[in-house]
């Protein structure tokens, strides 16, 4: 590749249209979130100002049930005292910086993001443009790398700061550039290997790794007079090793704490969560999660050795209470498990830093099981997160499922609703246990582009207990956090109806699928035929009222213009959360 060519998506055009999309996204979601105050101007039409007030964002849209505003992209128009600018994002940020309420810290940091995010809108242009309905037929992980838009509320979704273009290149997932891991061995006096029921540390390595790597490695580690059996291989992302590993562990590799293997045999591609990696060699083996010390969304993206022993004994018990519970069962809810689990301890900066630190999240990684072996004849992967995806011609990949399936629209909800929504539902009301579920969280299997179950993986950092009595074992104690009363119900109503559903509803009916109405009507349905199902919680559910009138508005990209380094406060993660006002809940009075 040659210097011109690293930088050959950045063209006029290509900014221009990554602009004005980013734009789009920009009005709409501050507009929800409340950010700024869009003032009418017409028929369908609005205008937002500047701090300053003279300079005018003129638009058209559609406002939609949870106060959303679908936003025409080729209507939006700049102007400045009478005279029409081009659509610069930079300029929207400055522009708008006091509304926003981004500090003269944030803002550089939040511009490199929002740079970052329109240079990968300029490379995902230029791929051949997959048809929605080609994508519906198409495999697992070519449905993951066609992913278009990352996180559908947070507008700078793809800062990835800490990557170059060459890295770029190599490592997002929508490159789909095969990548293979680096390994390290890491002395046992400051590494610990964790495991699920049942997984021993050698004959696990050796099946994730093959006999033939294993041996090669050893070597390595004899040949300089260590003897293997002192170690544990680590796998680490190779932007990890060049940029971090190498500098900012130095000493533990000039002291052999630490000694590099070489690569793995085994070519991996990167997931939606770029630090997640999927075994294109062998389908069937295990997912690796990686450390990956790179700033992208509110968060550092490394892995904390201390979080990672605990790891999979909170799968183990998840798997558990799924396989136990008739309800869950009888959805098809399955989770992927992180079956094991290494993570390394710098001693020194642990003496250094408290437990939220970056520097205690350099160096660790876990293994994932696989949902490939899981399926039936006939059967195929999507990432939920391709529900939202939109191709170059305005089709939703969702709206290519229903027309692929045969099934009238509504019928086709259902079968999605019954296998993401009603176990959500289901580990709230019984357990107290709520997830992550957004897109990237959560895996479909369909047939015919039919929903027949939902994947729930990213189980042990992102699960969470409400129940501060209940009963849990010693090592999974970690999940069980306080949280008020009134905020327990904002996991479903702020995670799912505002951060998946809005977005969901607002396509299909735009397509002409579903109705908005169509679309809310048969998510009550569901709702009560669970709680229907379940008469023993009626007090949970009169207590914790999914037809309430309203919910509070829960704001993602406020928590990112605050702090983009740190979003949340780890140890306070919901006395952290931007509540501003109120939705009126779309299932109220259906």
């Amino acid at each position: 590749m040659t210097l011109a060519d690293a930088v050959a998506h950045l063209t006029p055009e290509l900014w221009d249209r990554a602009n004005r999309r980013l734009i789009r996204k920009a009005l709409a979601e501050f507009a929800h979130e409340r950010l700024v105050t869009p003032e009418p101007d017409g028929e369908r039409r609005y205008v937002v100002r500047s701090d300053d007030g003279r300079t005018e964002y003129r638009f058209g849209a559609v406002r939609r049930a949870l106060d959303h505003w679908q936003v025409d992209a080729d209507s939006i128009s700049r102007h400045r005292e009478g005279t029409e600018l081009p659509l610069a994002a930079l300029d929207f940020f400055i522009e708008l910086k006091g509304s926003l309420g981004l500090s003269d810290e944030i803002l550089p940091v939040y511009l490199e993001e929002i740079s970052s995010t329109l240079s990968g809108t300029c490379y995902k242009l230029t791929k051949p443009q997959v048809p929605a309905a080609e994508l519906a037929r198409a495999g697992f992980q070519d449905i993951e790398t066609g992913m278009t838009e990352g996180h559908p509320c947070f507008v700078a979704n793809n800062g990835r700061l800490g990557f170059g273009i060459h890295e770029y290149l190599s490592y997002a997932p929508e490159t789909a550039s095969p990548v293979r891991l680096v390994w390290l061995a890491a002395h046992r006096s400051r590494a610990a290997f964790t495991a699920g029921a049942g997984i021993e540390y050698e004959s696990f390595v050796r099946q994730e790794l093959g006999e033939a790597t294993v041996e090669r490695f050893a070597k390595r580690l004899t040949e300089q007079g260590l003897d293997p059996a002192d170690y544990l291989l680590i796998p680490v992302h190779p932007w990890q090793w060049w940029n971090k590993l190498t500098v900012t562990f130095a000493a533990e590799l000039a002291r052999r704490h630490l000694v590099c293997l070489g690569e793995g045999d085994d070519e991996y591609l990167a997931q939606q969560s770029i630090r997640t990696f999927f075994n294109t060699t062998s389908p069937h083996k295990h997912y690796v999660k990686t450390a990956l010390s790179v700033l992208n969304m509110g968060f550092m993206r490394g892995l904390s050795a201390a979080y990672m022993e605990a790891t999979p004994a909170i799968n183990d018990w998840l798997a558990q209470l799924i396989d136990n519970d008739p309800v869950l069962k009888s959805t098809g809810l399955t989770i992927i498990r992180e079956r094991a689990a290494v993570g390394y301890r710098h001693l020194e900066y642990e003496r250094a830093t408290d437990r939220y630190s970056p520097y205690r999240k350099m160096l660790a990684a876990l293994w994932r099981e696989s949902p490939v072996p899981s399926l039936q004849d006939g059967e195929q992967l999507a990432t939920m997160a391709s529900l939202l995806h939109v191709d170059h011609e305005g089709h939703g990949f969702a709206a290519a499922l229903v027309e692929r399936s045969g099934l009238p629209a509504k019928e086709w909800l259902r079968r999605y609703l019954r296998a993401y929504y009603t176990p959500l539902l289901h580990s709230f009301y019984a357990y107290d246990l709520v997830f992550m579920p957004h897109g990237e969280n959560v895996i479909l299997v369909l047939k015919d582009g039919v929903v027949q179950r939902a994947v729930y993986k990213d189980i042990a950092e992102e699960i969470a207990v409400m129940d501060p009595d209940a009963v849990l074992p010693p090592e999974v104690r970690r999940i069980r956090v306080e949280v008020p009363d009134d905020m327990k119900l904002l996991s479903l109503f702020t995670d799912v109806f505002d951060c998946f559903f809005r977005f969901l509803a607002a396509q299909l009916a735009t397509e002409g699928v579903l109705t908005e109405d169509g679309f809310w009507d048969t998510v009550a349905e569901v709702t009560r035929e669970y709680q229907e199902a379940a008469p023993e919680l009626a007090e949970k559910f009169r207590r914790y009222d999914m037809f309430a009138p309203e919910f509070a508005l829960s704001c993602l990209n406020r928590l990112q213009l605050r702090d983009n380094r740190q979003m949340v406060d780890l140890a306070d993660p919901s006395g952290a959360l931007q509540l501003v006002g109120t939705l009126e809940n779309p299932l109220a009075g259906r």
